[in-house]
């Protein structure tokens, strides 16, 4: 089974960033929210913040905007993935088999459109309640090997694809071979 990271990995650049700065660009109302939202990914990036932390830190606001997005959740999905499929890295499409697997903090509901659309069968995500908005399973640093074990406890990850040789360690280890991702780049680092 070969098992890719998602953002930055397959796709080009953060995705939730990505349809939040959408989701703005159709609902103005939620520019408020954009400290916050770049707040977040500051702590993310520097890599100070711990599955836990997040969850204990921005659950409430996360689940606060979710549950005010206007409209059907799974439309707004799909018209996001209307119009960023394109962000989708040349690379994966070269090294596509029928039993990868994409694991992302993404939300399932956003992770489920995306796969159907390139034909990926297997994904594991952040499973977020879509009309309350609570987060149920978080699928993020610490929490993204033990949801996949959960899932697939006899897996054999046999190249494993990330941006992040930091918060992806975990994985690279479990996996026979890894690769590192940048931009189009793939290179080997086990």
């Amino acid at each position: 089974m070969n098992v890719y990271d998602f953002d930055n990995t397959i796709y080009d650049g953060e995705s939730s960033i990505s349809f939040f700065l959408f989701y703005i660009c159709r609902h103005p109302a939620f520019l408020n929210a954009l400290p916050v939202v770049l707040r977040a990914l500051c702590e993310y990036k520097k890599g100070g913040m711990s599955a836990e932390d997040i969850l204990k830190r921005y659950a409430p606001l996360i689940e606060g905007y979710f549950t005010r997005i206007k409209g059907d959740p799974v439309k707004e999905i799909e018209k996001f993935w209307d119009s960023h499929m394109r962000k989708i890295k040349p690379f994966y499409y070269s090294l596509q088999k029928d039993d990868d697997l994409v694991l992302s903090a993404l939300p399932e509901q956003s992770l489920k459109v995306v796969c159907e659309r390139l034909n990926i069968k297997h994904y594991i995500g952040t499973v977020i309640d879509m009309k309350t908005g609570r987060i149920e399973k978080l699928c993020f640093h610490s929490r993204k090997p033990e949801r996949f074990f959960e899932k697939f406890p006899d897996a054999v990850i046999e190249n494993f694809y990330t941006d992040s040789e930091i918060y992806d360690g975990p994985l690279i280890e479990a996996a026979k071979r890894a690769f590192l991702v940048k931009k189009n780049m793939v290179v080997q680092i086990k």
